[in-house]
């Protein structure tokens, strides 16, 4: 079920940012196979795979990409793939025999995908990185925090997540529409970096025209307003109000009881520190529950800050059918919503080799040479 029924997909296994391209792929419909390392099977420490919520909803293939063998397996299912996906050091698959012109020779229609925080080129290139880093060179991390205080790491979603699956995901998807005229395959070059200065584009062109400085909790977004940021209540939770328009705003103050109090222009800078300890004084004398009964469903642009416990069981999420629960495991479920070809439900997450033989089979290996390459432990099957 979904969009990308049909669409076949090798992902060479890694974390973060590529696996969760790679979910977003097979959420969709799409045929996704995880390429497993062998000694990754019933490795000690093995995490369960039940919350291991990134790889859900395709097989795991395990092989000894040190043997020749495998690699000319991974190449015969290339002959029949759309999409790989990889998330190594540039020259890496190239060392392997599977870089780019390797696969291309065997599937000119292929779209490889690239997945890396700096990039294919350039001076970091070869450099080792997580998410904070990337983020810290495309200006977004500055950004992020209290005013006087140290950026703030905003987890890993503009990095890893926003700048990089998604921006690997919509390249690939170009790639794909482009090969419909075309009928050849390209490289998709997914910079975790150039992703997150991307998504940064608003605030390059804010800075620009002067609506937006370099000391951060100052603007508009940044919690540098007080009509758009977050406060404690009297039960310690806290919640956010964001009414930017003049009409919401004033709505806000009526409701909360604010309305007939002389209080700063919602727009004069000398009065914000005023009216922002005003704000806290008063989110302050009632819970985040009774807050949210006062202010929900209203124009007063509220929400309370929930938390990841939370968020499942608000009336919202569960309208949306916005999380779903697979073995046990409450997580997010596949989203955006199409109305002729709807995703189903992702099945569980597996563990590495679990599916060896079976995926295979099924990807057109004939099953002599399947008993072969396990038989020569080129390939693993996990244990049932």
């Amino acid at each position: 079920m979904g969009p990308l029924q049909g669409l076949k997909v090798i992902e060479m296994a890694g974390i973060g940012p590529g696996p969760f391209c790679a979910m977003m792929l097979a959420d969709m419909g799409a045929d996704v196979i995880r390429l497993d390392r062998a000694d990754a099977v019933g490795a000690p420490g093995e995490r369960n795979p039940n919350f291991e919520v990134l790889n859900r909803g395709r097989p795991s293939i395990a092989l000894d990409l040190k043997r020749q063998e495998a690699i000319e397996l991974v190449l015969r299912l290339v002959d029949g793939a759309d999409v790989l996906i990889e998330g190594f050091r540039p020259g890496v698959m190239e060392r392997l025999g599977l870089g780019p012109e390797h696969c291309a020779v065997r599937n000119p229609r292929l779209v490889y995908g690239r997945m890396t925080g700096w990039g294919q080129t350039g001076p970091l290139a070869q450099s080792a990185g997580h998410d904070i880093n990337y983020i810290a060179l495309s200006g977004a991390l500055h950004a992020i925090g209290r005013r006087g205080e140290a950026p703030v790491p905003p987890l890993n979603l503009v990095g890893d997540f926003g700048g990089g699956s998604m921006y690997m995901l919509f390249g690939i998807l170009c790639a794909l529409w482009e090969r419909e005229r075309s009928g050849q395959g390209q490289v998709v070059d997914a910079a975790i970096l150039d992703g997150a200065i991307s998504l940064s584009s608003f605030l390059f062109g804010a800075f620009a025209r002067g609506a937006w400085t370099d000391r951060r909790g100052t603007n508009l977004l940044d919690g540098g307003r007080p009509w758009y940021d977050c406060y404690e209540t009297a039960d310690g939770g806290h919640v956010s109000v964001g009414p930017i328009e003049p009409k919401f705003y004033a709505q806000l103050l009526d409701m909360v009881g604010l309305g007939g109090e002389v209080l700063p222009a919602q727009n004069d800078p000398q009065g914000w520190d005023t009216l922002q300890a005003r704000l806290a004084e008063l989110f302050r004398t009632k819970t985040r529950a009774e807050w949210s009964a006062l202010l929900e469903n209203t124009d007063a642009c509220f929400a309370a800050v929930l938390s990841a416990e939370e968020a499942p069981d608000h009336p919202q999420n569960k309208a949306r059918g916005n999380f779903i629960e697979i073995n046990g495991v409450r997580q997010p479920a596949p989203t955006p919503r199409f109305s002729r070809t709807q995703s189903g439900k992702p099945g569980p997450a597996a563990r590495a080799g679990q599916h060896t033989t079976e995926a295979l089979l099924r990807w057109g290996v004939p099953g002599g040479t399947v008993e072969t390459l396990l038989r020569d432990k080129v390939a693993v099957q996990a244990p049932a």
